[in-house]
């Protein structure tokens, strides 16, 4: 990790427009421009400190130093993440979470994947009747309806399309002002319909099965014993939901590096020694999802000869970091052999947060990304064959969340003895690789 002493300031009296401008080139260039993973900012107004790197994780995700709460600006809250798990601390925090990882077994990230894979194929059905698909709009809605199978949440016919509407405008909401006011539209839409829905569990009308996320955040209490407003047990909801749609934009970027790696597709259909897995968290580190993450210093400390102040704002560069020379070698090469028997850090690598799933913030969603991420690709490239157009595949940096301008588009769709029965077969060897 390089640290200059003092720790250097970057221009400009605010960067607040500079950040939204820049996207995830906005820490990693200064860091660069000032040879130094950590410096000092304005953003909002208010001193701020930016960081990446390995080391500057791990202190970052110290619950002892760093508080989540009132640190991710409360735009971003009410349109992405609402007012649920991710903007809690201590036993709270632990409590809220202890629920969500309860959703996590081996059985239920299994179920996830086998109804994935079903709603995969009745959509790739309608792809052969098509001259053209946009793999990032039809992704979206195969996985919102996963997602609601798997939670127990029922989800009418002529709902879909609104539904994936509006859950795909909260995902994508978080990049810009006005997009952020569109999410939050779109969040209050979803959680009235939720809450409705928690309230028909809670009166006997709905029953969904016992393991579902329904079921369980419907019934849940909180640390005080105290049950979960209808509102507020529809952000949970929502949060066991939604982070399946981040999923959306790794697959596009996953047929992306198959289109641009032809060479790549016969090892993943073989799938030796797990290259499916490899394939998938080189995916994650190396296309962009999330930039960066917020939070507040909890207590005064000094680390590396700075003094970090209470309640001073730190922000974590995500993108930084898994690009970081310090942890990973040719970090600017697509190469998914380099998680052959990985055993980095936490800290090293983080698409979707850092740290520890149990006691921390990094999202216990993982987990279903990946399983679902390995199954998709290893459809597309053993059950399904397609032609790509000429077509704008380019992306860019500065838009959060980004995604190739075309979507990534399809032609001449053609499933191969792609059944439900024979797909859950050939993926029964999979296992989810917490990492």
């Amino acid at each position: 990790m390089k640290i200059k002493y003092p720790v250097p300031k970057a221009k400009g009296l605010d960067n607040t427009v500079n950040l939204l401008n820049e996207g995830f080139m906005f820490i990693t260039s200064r860091r660069l421009e000032l040879e130094s993973d950590v410096f000092e900012t304005r953003l909002l107004g208010k001193k701020a400190v930016c960081m990446a790197g390995e080391e500057a994780v791990e202190k970052f995700y110290d619950n002892e130093l760093f508080v989540r709460k009132n640190a991710v600006p409360g735009v971003i809250a009410k349109s992405l993440l609402g007012e649920g798990v991710h903007g809690m601390d201590g036993e709270a925090h632990r409590h809220r979470k202890r629920m969500f990882l309860s959703m996590m077994t081996p059985e239920r990230i299994e179920d996830m994947k086998d109804i994935a894979l079903q709603e995969l194929d009745k959509k790739a059905k309608l792809w052969e009747k098509r001259s053209r698909t946009v793999i990032y709009d039809d992704i979206r809605e195969v996985l919102v309806r996963s997602g609601c199978r798997w939670a127990g949440v029922p989800l009418k016919e002529e709902e879909a399309s609104q539904r994936t509407r509006e859950m795909g405008m909260m995902v994508d909401s978080f990049g810009s002002l006005s997009r952020m006011k569109e999410g939050k539209k779109a969040r209050k839409s979803q959680e009235e319909w939720l809450a409705g829905i928690v309230r028909q569990v809670r009166k006997g009308k709905l029953q969904p099965a016992e393991h579902t996320a329904l079921y369980i955040i419907s019934h849940f209490r909180d640390e005080n014993g105290k049950r979960l407003s209808a509102s507020e047990a529809a952000v949970e909801v929502n949060n066991a939901v939604r982070p399946l749609l981040a999923t959306g934009y790794f697959i596009v970027f996953g047929c992306l590096a198959l289109h641009e790696f032809p060479e790549i597709r016969e090892k993943l259909a073989a799938d030796e020694n797990g290259f499916s897995q490899m394939f998938a968290q080189e995916v994650r580190r190396y296309y962009p999802f999330a930039p960066a993450m917020a939070a507040k210093v909890k207590k005064t400390f000094t680390w590396h000869d700075y003094h970090f102040k209470k309640d001073q704002l730190v922000v974590l560069d995500f993108f930084g970091t898994n690009r970081h020379p310090d942890s990973w070698s040719n970090p600017d090469t697509f190469y998914p052999e380099r998680f052959i028997d990985w055993k980095g850090s936490p800290f090293s690598f983080v698409p979707q947060g850092g740290g520890d799933h149990y006691a921390g913030h990094r999202c216990a969603g993982e987990w279903l990304t990946v399983i679902v991420m390995r199954a998709f690709f290893k459809y597309f490239t053993t059950h399904l064959s397609y032609e790509v157009p000429e077509q704008n595949l380019a992306w860019s940096l500065s838009r959060v969340p980004t995604i190739p301008k075309s979507g990534f588009v399809i032609t001449n769709v053609k499933r191969l003895h792609a059944s439900p029965e024979k797909l859950e077969k050939d993926e029964a060897s999979q296992t989810v690789i917490k990492s």
